[in-house]
């Protein structure tokens, strides 16, 4: 054990933080997971149990080897990266594989293993890699929008492209991070404004494409509209349906919760391990689940800025913000989609939700952040070796 301790690097902090979030997940996602199990015709919920161990097992591991990694290399492998993400983007449009019912041009199977993996969800990770290395490659540079439009929103708008037909939330998220990244990069404003304006504009061109010619684009757009409307107005529709029964599962957990395993609303909520994982935690848990849960995400948020402001270069500050933002980002939108906040938008809790992608991408993203840290670390060890050889030379004899 003390050997394995003396390997992992970087904020200790983080990987108490992760842990803890992977160890509070198993109960929520195994008495969650009851539903898909008596539904699918059998009743063994620990296989579903076993399934999470194993996905998190695998992200600890991505974890481990990529924060290994010194994260100097991600700025070449962003470029590498790019062609393959729009490689297996195309793919997945082209062969997309039905996933519970889900939408069909959002997995692709993993050959031989069969396993299905969400590809946008590695494109997020590289692009905001790819955005990072441009921004700190023209920081203190004076630069004009045109310079700018081929290599750093050519990429940006070709990935968001084609995650936009299957995954319109996925993209909005990826839009807006990159930028807030760009902002926080120092990136003009009003250039800002214009690539914001431009975004708008595509976004209302497919809208109105799909339309026009819905047998390119079966039931997306009016999803997302239908879900939208029924967030305004409040109609009944499936989406109002999922919400109704998260607010009841909310409503029933009150400040201690029904206990572990006795939620009664995962036999009726949808994606109940996945989507509103939140709602199960706090039907089971109380407020004091929920509460507790936020305040690790808010503690991530801030030793992620702790992080970045600690990193000695712009392209490290820009990396750790650029993959760790979008994690907290996103664990807000799922709470907030569960006490109806905001519309729903199918996006998973990090690293307590199931599924495989979801688990593997947040543990690659938090792996680069480490990288970073480790990194400081590592020169702050060789700051006091330099400050201090004889007395380094006698702990060691």
């Amino acid at each position: 054990m003390q050997t394995l301790f003396k390997n992992i690097k970087g904020d200790r902090l983080i990987w108490a933080i992760v842990a803890l979030l992977a160890i509070l997940s198993f109960l929520p996602v195994y008495s969650a997971a009851s539903n898909l199990a008596y539904k699918g015709g059998g009743s063994n919920t620990f296989a579903f149990f076993v399934k999470h161990f194993m996905h998190l097992i695998l992200g600890f591991a991505i974890m481990y080897g990529v924060h290994k990694i010194p994260y100097r290399y991600f700025r070449g492998l962003s470029l590498i990266m790019i062609p393959v993400v729009l490689v297996l983007l195309g793919v997945t449009m082209l062969q997309g594989t039905v996933v519970e019912g889900a939408n069909a041009s959002r997995w692709i199977q993993i050959p031989f293993v069969g396993m299905s993996f969400q590809t946008s969800t590695l494109a997020s990770v590289v692009l905001m890699v790819y955005v990072a290395r441009y921004l700190s490659k023209i920081k203190d540079k004076k630069i004009t929008f045109k310079e700018s439009i081929l290599p750093l929103w050519i990429p940006v708008f070709l990935v968001l492209g084609m995650i936009l037909p299957s995954n319109f939330s996925t993209t909005a998220i990826i839009f807006l991070m990159v930028v807030i990244l760009a902002f926080l990069g120092g990136y003009p404003i009003r250039y800002l404004v214009a690539i914001t304006g431009s975004g708008l504009l595509m976004l209302a061109l497919f809208v109105l494409l799909a339309k026009a010619f819905p047998e390119f684009m079966p039931n997306r757009v009016d999803t997302w509209m239908s879900r939208i409307e029924s967030f305004s107005n409040g109609e009944d529709t499936e989406a109002d349906y999922q919400i109704e029964k998260a607010k009841v599962a909310i409503a029933s957990g009150e400040i201690w919760g029904l206990g572990p395993g006795k939620s009664r609303q995962k036999n009726f909520l949808p994606q109940s391990s996945s989507d509103f994982i939140f709602a199960i935690i706090i039907e089971e848990y109380g407020l004091l689940g929920g509460v507790t849960i936020m305040f690790l995400y808010m503690w991530l948020l801030f030793r992620i800025v702790i992080a970045a402001q600690k990193s000695d270069t712009v392209f490290g500050k820009l990396l750790v913000l650029g993959v760790g933002l979008p994690i907290v980002f996103q664990a807000l939108i799922n709470m907030a989609v569960a006490v109806e906040l905001f519309p729903v938008t199918g996006q998973t809790l990090p690293l307590i939700s199931s599924g495989g992608t979801s688990i593997w991408m947040t543990c690659l993203a938090i792996g680069i952040i480490l990288s970073v840290s480790a990194k400081r670390e590592e020169i702050k060890e060789q700051e006091n070796i330099e400050e201090n050889p004889l007395e380094i030379l006698s702990e060691t004899i």
